[in-house]
């Protein structure tokens, strides 16, 4: 298999380049995710990266090349097909109170002119 030299930006990998294998279409993976082992023998912390545009040519503005961002919020994603359900809506929180009669200051309008 084809390997690519894939520079790493933020987190514990920031400033490596590693290779990344390549898939069937010649691009790296969309996430990249690093297992560490904890020190304890607990359960391994998953380092997560996302695939970026590393570069763009100046004069025709073309793709040149990938590299990983680090995401530090760690979700792993998974495939969205097109037939899949939507992602549950969040819970509604609070309802801002909102009076027709109010402006955004929270004073009555001068309705006389």
């Amino acid at each position: 298999m084809k390997s690519e030299d894939t520079p790493f930006e933020g987190g514990p990998l920031d400033g490596r380049v590693l290779p990344v294998l390549l898939g069937p279409t010649g691009h790296p993976p969309k996430v990249y995710r690093v297992p560490v082992p904890s020190n304890d023998g607990g359960a391994p912390t998953l380092l997560v990266y996302r695939r970026v545009q590393a570069a763009t040519s100046s004069r025709l503005g073309l793709h040149q090349g990938w590299k990983y961002e680090y995401d530090p919020t760690g979700r792993a994603g998974k495939l969205k097909w097109p037939w899949s359900k939507p992602d549950p809506a969040p819970a509604p929180g609070p309802v801002p109170d909102s009076t027709p009669d109010a402006t955004p200051d929270g004073k009555p309008e001068d309705t006389h002119g």
